[in-house]
């Protein structure tokens, strides 16, 4: 009896060691590594450093990395749920066998508050539609009317009409009479230039009389000389026929640059009209390119004032006894 006992005994540990053996033994077959290598048998004791294979001999080969095996072989031992997680981390596409499921939430965009965009204008239609813009109109405006004031000065044009027309049709006016010649009356001109040319043969006779007053030392017949002589019409030079600088004044009016004024300009007058006032010039202190510094008589005195050439309007070269044209 005991020794049927034992005999029971001992089968039931071989059938429990053959179990545990085929429990191991998760996969067989042919094997083919990287290196080329062909190994047949079963593949026993899988872990995370790899996998023994036993052959059909009974041996059994060294434990084999995982990295070693052929991806053919791992896909193949990837079926195996056992092995699964042992072998995908070598599998190159392993993400291939295994399905994919969309796990990502769609993105749902709320809408948001946005700026309007503004409405495309021109130039004017902007500069109309705010406050700053109509300034810098009106000053645009009105700097137009002044440039037509000036340039009707300067062209010898009406002013109160070619600042009208500036007023209904601007920019465009200003630079029409910009671009057009001066108006010239050659009329009045040839008359100042004929009275410049009688004044000039009434000076050279009157020099030829204080001559000879002088050698005959009769002052009596120079007064009568004096007396019966005709006195010289005035000449007026207006703006726009003349160019009023430094040039015109040093040439036509050289006497009134000295201290004492010479015989021939004693009793001669320069008038000056300028946007600032009328001055009575006795005699010109300084000048440069610019303007000219004179000394000029204010009732029973005299003060030297600073005329500048872009103000002057009109000059008036007169005798004393001859009344002034100029208002």
């Amino acid at each position: 009896m005991w020794h049927m006992h034992k005999r029971l005994s001992n089968c039931f540990t071989w059938i429990g060691l053959i179990c545990i053996l085929f429990a191991s033994a998760v996969g067989a077959g042919t094997f083919k590594l990287n290196d080329g290598t062909v190994l047949e048998g079963e593949l026993v004791s899988p872990n995370e450093l790899g996998a023994v294979i036993s052959h059909p001999d009974g041996s059994y080969s060294s434990r084999i990395h995982w990295s070693m095996f052929s991806q053919e072989d791992l896909k193949r031992l990837a079926q195996n749920p056992k092995l699964k997680q042992l072998v995908e981390p070598f599998i190159d596409d392993f993400d291939l066998l295994t399905p994919q499921t969309n796990t990502q939430k769609e993105i749902k965009l709320n809408p948001v508050p946005r700026l309007p965009v503004p409405m495309g204008k021109s130039l004017l239609g902007a500069l109309l539609g705010s406050g700053p813009g109509l300034a810098i109109l009106l000053l645009l405006y009105l700097a137009n009317i002044y440039a037509a004031y000036e340039i009707a000065i300067v062209r010898a044009r009406p002013v109160a009409g070619v600042c009208a027309l500036a007023a209904v049709f601007p920019v465009i006016t200003p630079i029409i009479f910009l671009l057009s010649p001066p108006k010239v009356d050659h009329e009045k001109k040839l008359a100042v230039e004929k009275a410049a040319a009688e004044q000039t043969h009434a000076q050279m006779a009157a020099e030829v009389a204080s001559a000879s007053a002088t050698i005959l030392g009769t002052a009596k017949e120079k007064e009568e000389q004096e007396k019966f002589m005709p006195l010289p019409p005035p000449q007026v030079f207006k703006r726009g026929e003349f160019v009023f600088n430094r040039r015109f004044f040093e040439t036509r009016f050289s006497g009134f640059f000295t201290v004492v004024r010479r015989e021939a300009d004693r009793d001669m007058v320069l008038t000056i009209r300028t946007s600032k006032g009328l001055f009575v010039v006795e005699r010109i202190t300084r000048i440069t390119a610019n303007d000219m510094h004179a000394l000029v008589r204010r009732g029973p005195s005299m003060s030297e004032v600073q005329i500048s050439f872009p103000e002057i309007l009109e000059v008036e070269y007169r005798h004393k006894d001859v009344p002034s044209q100029i208002e």
